[in-house]
């Protein structure tokens, strides 16, 4: 286990729920269900955008990056927690552990900006609907989604350089499903003030901001909403920000219960493991991915007739 002296490591130990065998029995299960939900979701998504040319739109476009975005996520740990959950401790390599990290990591980021960008997005389509498509043209559209995605993987670089250079020496248990960056720095032998900071600044960037974003757009959405006369022309255009807002909830909702909670009083070398913390952060990993496309789908009727016709094999022309 000598990576390049005896006091550093090669591997570590995932523990996941390895104090509970029958739980992970149930768990893999359930996990490789939804994980297989999670692919066909979000690849029918992917499908019925590219599919059907009504779709052919910023909000949409926007939609087929964040489903696309949701299976590489997955893909990134899934398969990492099922082989856990059937070996009990899961062994990983170093650089596994960092790569895994790495691509978890920046899809976590570009999905907290990329958010952001879809709520701009239906700020534009309701605030200035007659601006709008100059506005939101495809030279404008397709550079905001390719900087979600730079600016993810940038950030996820830089947090991970600075974990790969950190020493670990004895401790490699991690208490967690994945390599989850928290976790790592935390079996570091060394000041990890700088990660610390670094860290601060990406909770800062990429998810302040877009939070922040979130919630001004939203201000202005619904104040436009209140001023449209008709009942129907309220809810014509609520409708078109709804799924959004509601995945955006489900998103920061399970980041800050899961961050924001008061520390566990019990100490990391007793050995306990909280059912209930190990159950939030699966929760998050899986079940989110999987919500995303059953929300944009039972909620919005040009989706759902897009699939009805690509199933049909009706391919729609786009009206001039």
């Amino acid at each position: 286990m000598e990576r390049a002296n005896d006091s550093m490591l090669t591997e570590f130990i995932l523990v996941g729920l390895s104090d509970h065998p029958k739980l992970q029995k149930v768990l893999f299960v359930l996990v490789l269900c939804v994980y297989l939900i999670i692919l066909l979701g979000n690849g029918v998504i992917i499908s019925v955008v590219i599919y059907d040319v009504h779709l052919h739109t910023p909000m949409y476009f926007f939609l087929c990056n964040l489903s696309f975005l949701d299976i590489c996520y997955t893909s990134s740990s899934v398969p990492l927690i099922l082989g856990s959950f059937l070996t009990g401790r899961k062994r990983i390599s170093f650089p596994e552990c960092m790569v895994q990290m790495f691509l978890s990591f920046a899809m976590g980021a570009t999905e907290c900006v990329l958010l952001g960008t879809m709520a701009l997005d239906r700020f534009l389509a309701i605030c200035y609907p007659l601006r709008y498509p100059v506005i939101m043209s495809k030279s404008t559209y397709v550079p905001m989604a390719v900087g979600c995605w730079v600016s993810g993987l940038v950030d996820s670089f830089v947090q991970t350089s600075l974990a790969v250079q950190l020493p670990f020496c004895t401790n490699n248990v991690i208490r967690h499903f994945v390599c989850e960056m928290l976790a790592i720095l935390k079996l570091a032998c060394a000041d990890i003030s700088i990660n610390v900071i670094s860290m601060a600044g990406s909770n800062l960037l990429f998810l302040a901001v877009p939070l922040l974003v979130i919630a001004i757009s939203y201000v202005f959405i619904v104040a436009t909403i209140l001023r449209i006369p008709s009942t129907e022309g309220k809810q014509k255009a609520f409708s078109t920000c709804s799924a959004h807002l509601t995945v955006v909830i489900l998103f920061y909702g399970t980041i800050f219960f899961m961050y924001a909670k008061p520390k566990s009083e019990v100490t990391a070398g007793t050995g306990h493991q909280s059912v209930i913390e190990a159950l939030i952060s699966l929760f998050y990993g899986v079940m989110t991915p999987m919500l995303n496309p059953l929300i944009y789908s039972l909620r919005n009727k040009d989706v759902k007739a897009a699939v009805r016709n690509m199933l049909g094999g009706e391919r729609l022309i786009k009206q001039k």
